[in-house]
């Protein structure tokens, strides 16, 4: 039987495929407020403002592609079973193969009612002002902005409680609740944290200071011993 593997994703690893990201000098912030653009008040002030944010980030995502470390979690389901968690709202780890993916933050290729947060439908192309969901409320990124509950946070506690390795790419460890969910994973599960920062630190885990693709060779060999 497959030893299970989850896998807590963040910008990090979509950083090397060419998406920006959101807290870095350059990334998306630059030239707006997180709270205009990622907030649930922020949409209801100004709809346009953040239907155009959401609408130029979806674009990019059909000029960028998976890269190696997308990959390599994906060739792992080949030794593990493989659940990843994330924070991302690409759909790189998709694109790759990747066969479990849960969005905690929602998804860039997917919309949804004002109103009803299931009420969701795939969506490539931008969302203007007037588009209707099936309810006849205004269509909506799929995203979760601040000041809105997390809906997936119980299904992605549900795969660390039955972790037998984690392994954590690619983000800051300072968003929550996404940030607790190592929290979840049993006594003396090893805790893998993939990014060259050290803006988080924690005596239990092996940190390997390493982009996400330049992390691959050594994640291999600390994975060969489970």
């Amino acid at each position: 039987m497959k030893k299970k593997l989850v896998v807590l994703t963040g910008a990090g690893i979509s950083a090397e495929s060419g998406i920006s990201t959101f807290r870095d000098a350059n990334g998306l912030w630059k030239n707006h407020d997180i709270m205009e653009v990622a907030s649930i008040d922020g949409y209801q002030r100004n709809p346009k403002l953040v239907q155009e944010f959401y609408n130029e980030r979806r674009k990019q995502l059909f000029e960028v592609e998976p890269n190696a470390a997308h990959f390599f979690l994906k060739d792992l389901e080949h030794n593990f079973e493989v659940a990843i968690i994330t924070q991302n709202v690409d759909d790189l780890h998709e694109r790759a193969g990747s066969s479990k993916v849960i969005h905690l933050h929602g998804e860039l290729r997917k919309a949804r009612s004002e109103k009803d947060e299931k009420l969701i439908i795939d969506w490539n192309k931008d969302i203007k002002l007037g588009d209707l969901a099936e309810d006849g409320n205004q269509l909506r990124p799929h995203i979760v902005w601040f000041g809105e509950m997390v809906p997936e946070i119980e299904n992605a506690i549900d795969e660390v409680l039955t972790a037998d390795v984690l392994v954590i790419i690619g983000t800051s460890m300072q968003v929550y609740p996404a940030a607790s969910l190592k929290d979840y994973a049993k006594p003396n599960v090893p805790i893998i944290y993939v990014d060259p920062s050290d803006t988080y630190t924690d005596s239990s885990i092996t940190h390997i200071k390493k982009r996400a693709t330049e992390s691959i060779e050594e994640l291999k060999t600390i994975l060969n011993i489970f």
